[in-house]
């Protein structure tokens, strides 16, 4: 239990910018659905180039990127249906709204790209002890189109996704493919030019490593999310600080933090004040104290609850103030006298 007691009357002032670290213009879900749904097409044609080539030039890092997109397009789709999930409206058992399935989502494709990347790095240890004659010019064409199309996503996606966890999740799946197009540009390159049949290991080695450190932040913030964990940015006694800085408020108890989606916080407390505020002067406080709460730290579900610090003790009969075996012995030696 969190507990705060107010050591000075003085009054400060603390005011900062959004603690939470995102974006919080509220996301158009046809405007979302509808870049997605253009991902998933730019990258479906992809996948079906980057496969013909790659087989055609004995191109691994060609080939283990068509895998990727592979796994990116079921990732996009499932992006999707979490984001037309999350667009319908709460019910009586939901009734925060469905908006922890796109978080859900997120953790899945963190896990994909995580898995992804261990692929791809086995394929390179085999590559390794059983080289091949890559085709460098081949290669090089698949690689530019990949570089041309997910340059594209990573366009569409990149605004989009500041203030969303889910699609955060799709727009590193483009950028691990962006990454993966340039990597065999330059072993398509090498290969070219000095026959450096090695080089499309190492990209595809490089790639993966890559790809599997973009994904621990992404598994790490959506598992924070459904543990129900304050975002890293938030001090709850910085909070708990700020609200005794309110000079009617004398104590604040059981203050917890924790955020719903990547973009919305709640919080919930308890508030001790003087037992002569009436109850005007409570309404007003509440309103101020809901107000600095979400001006100061962007938390929009808040629930206050406020009580009196000089709470009457409740009066219990005398049996309850003693122990059965006091009580049976005591009138024993009562009637004994």
């Amino acid at each position: 239990m969190t507990l705060a007691i107010k050591q000075s009357t003085s009054k400060t002032s603390i005011v900062r910018p959004c603690y939470c670290g995102y974006l919080h213009a509220d996301q158009q879900p046809e405007q979302k659905k509808q870049v997605i749904s253009i991902a998933l097409v730019l990258l479906s044609s992809l996948f079906a180039t980057e496969l013909a080539i790659g087989a055609w030039s004995h191109s691994l890092s060609l080939l283990a990127d068509a895998g990727h997109l592979l796994t990116d397009i079921a990732a996009l789709g499932l992006t999707l249906a979490a984001a037309w999930l999350a667009a319908r409206t709460p019910t009586e058992r939901s009734t925060f709204g469905h908006q922890r399935i796109e978080v859900l989502a997120a953790l899945l494709n963190g896990l994909g790209l995580l898995a992804i990347a261990l692929f791809v790095t086995w394929e390179s240890w085999q590559r390794f002890h059983l080289p091949q004659t890559v085709l460098g010019l081949p290669m090089m064409l698949g690689a530019g189109v990949g570089l041309l199309i997910n340059g594209v996503n990573v366009l569409l996606l990149h605004k989009q996704s500041q203030n969303d966890l889910n699609l955060k999740a799709a727009f590193l799946h483009v950028v691990a493919d962006a990454a993966s197009a340039v990597g065999a540009i330059i072993a398509s390159l090498t290969i070219y030019c000095w026959h450096w049949m090695w080089m499309d290991t190492t990209a595809s080695l490089l790639v993966a490593i890559l790809t599997g450190i973009s994904a621990l932040p992404l598994i790490k913030q959506s598992l924070g999310i459904l543990l129900e964990y304050a975002p890293a940015s938030i001090d709850s006694a910085e909070i708990a600080a700020s609200l005794l800085a309110f000079e009617t408020v004398e104590q604040v108890e059981a203050l917890r933090v924790w955020s719903l989606t990547a973009n919305q916080i709640a919080l919930i407390a308890q508030i001790r004040v003087a037992k002569s505020m009436s109850s005007e002067e409570r309404d007003r406080l509440l309103r101020t104290l809901q107000t600095h709460l979400r001006q100061t730290y962007q938390i929009h579900e808040i629930v206050l609850q406020l009580e009196s610090l000089e709470l009457e003790h409740p009066q219990f009969h005398p049996l309850l103030h003693q122990s059965l075996t006091e009580h049976v012995f005591g009138k024993t030696r009562s009637s004994s006298r």
